[in-house]
């Protein structure tokens, strides 16, 4: 069975405000078996949405290879932003090596309650993915539930994407469940009412307009 470890630690600015949470990036990251476009950082995957994404957002102008400018670009991002990164998963065992979190066993999850409590500042977790079985708002619900305060998630708004909240040493945190940025999220993005709407008013409007549309309201 394979030992997927986690072979990021967090990446937190100390003037970080908000937080991207998620599960664990493919299994050739911790195996150090890159891809050409792959950039050896939190969700470099060439085949991950998540940079191209902010990259049109913001007009990053990002390089997508394996480089250390590659990693740079994303590290000024955050710090500039006030954005950190730190998924919940810490490592989990896999009989199928590959980058399905439903095949994730027997998960070590990192202690989120004591790295928000260890950056004040966090205010918005983003989650990159919702409360599906091991996904992000999934594993971060376990993890609340079995601290000792049994802090629970507030439901703020339940339109996607569905907003909580939880209060954690009296400070207010708001979570954000944002569409996962791989392409297995495509489908439910196509069967989504708004999705749907747009896509007749624009004919050449995709999955990934769609996400863009999403993200840049939270980011």
């Amino acid at each position: 069975m394979f030992h997927h470890k986690h072979p990021y630690p967090p990446f937190i600015p100390e003037s970080a405000t908000k937080l991207i949470v998620g599960t664990l990036p493919p299994p050739r990251f911790t195996q150090g078996e890159l891809k050409e476009r792959d950039v050896n950082f939190c969700y470099g995957s060439q085949d991950g949405l998540l940079w191209p994404i902010l990259d049109r957002i913001f007009d990053l102008e990002l390089i997508y290879d394996n480089s250390e400018k590659a990693i740079a670009q994303r590290k000024d991002f955050l710090r500039k932003r006030g954005i950190g990164i730190c998924d919940v998963v810490e490592s989990s065992f896999r009989e199928k090596i590959d980058a399905s979190d439903l095949g994730m066993q027997k998960v070590e999850l990192r202690n989120m309650l004591q790295i928000l409590r260890n950056h004040p500042k966090i205010d918005t977790l983003l989650f990159t993915g919702g409360n599906s079985k091991n996904g992000p708002e999934y594993f971060l619900r376990r993890h609340l539930k079995n601290s000792e305060e049994d802090i629970k998630l507030k439901i703020v708004n339940n339109e996607p994407p569905r907003v909580h909240q939880f209060i954690l040493d009296g400070r207010l945190i708001n979570t954000v469940s944002l569409i996962a940025p791989s392409g297995a999220a495509n489908m439910a993005i196509g069967s989504m009412q708004l999705y749907k709407e747009l896509k007749v008013e624009n004919p050449n409007f995709n999955t990934v307009d769609f996400r863009v549309l999403q993200y840049k309201n939270f980011f």
